[in-house]
């Protein structure tokens, strides 16, 4: 398969979202990885519940939703802490891997992109902070449609404007969800699957399982 170019979920796959919270673990108290954990999965939920609601909110507006809501809910968390958190969530850590992949793909012809629930501003900051900008030829935000992934129509933000065929795409996500949205669209997917977890929606299987995005220029 030559792939005309290749998509990228952002949060999860290129940026670490647990990073924030590491990086000022000591100011949120002993249960920091536990205020990270419910952050992702909230803000997760948010997205989805909204979207099948058709009440749309922009998705930096449900992470700080999501972090009230972590900060709240775990014991001996050091509420103080939310704004630092939600500055360190706009220049996240992107994973080590994620420059030389991307240089090397588009050495080698390829187009380079982001699709990502996160608001314009959101990635901006953190494709500027992890230097990533002259790697990506184009960052989609789902933010125009006002709908979130796994809706169609924002997987075919990439078809629509590059004028291409869904099957010239190579879609990678760490989000298994996100997969299989992308695969029923009919992109060819790459799971990355950093964690180690238990496979699911087995009737839309990605084309690759990889560890981390190295395994993208074994394929």
């Amino acid at each position: 398969m030559a792939y005309t170019c290749y998509v990228f979920d952002a949060y999860g796959t290129l940026f670490d979202v647990h990073s924030a919270v590491a990086r000022h673990a000591g100011k949120v108290g002993k249960n920091a990885a536990r205020v990270s954990e419910i952050w992702r999965n909230k803000q997760l939920e948010y997205s989805w519940t909204r979207s099948s609601m058709g009440k749309y909110r922009d998705f930096w507006s449900l992470t700080e939703e999501a972090l009230d809501f972590a900060l709240a809910s775990v014991p001996d968390t050091n509420k103080e802490a939310r704004k630092a958190l939600l500055d360190a969530y706009m220049a996240l850590d992107c994973y080590s891997e994620v420059p030389g992949v991307l240089k090397t793909l588009k050495e080698n012809g390829a187009r380079t992109a982001i699709l990502s629930n996160g608001s314009p501003d959101m990635l901006n900051s953190a494709v500027a902070s992890a230097g990533l900008e002259d790697l990506l030829d184009e960052v989609f935000s789902v933010h125009p449609l006002m709908v979130f992934k796994t809706s169609p129509e924002t997987y075919r933000m990439v078809t629509d404007y590059w004028k291409i065929e869904r099957e010239r795409v190579s879609f990678q996500s760490s989000n298994r969800w996100d997969i299989a949205g992308a695969t029923a669209f009919g992109f060819d997917c790459a799971w990355v699957n950093r964690t180690g977890q238990p496979d699911e929606y087995t009737d839309l299987e990605p084309s690759r399982v990889l560890k981390d995005l190295t395994g993208l220029l074994k394929s």
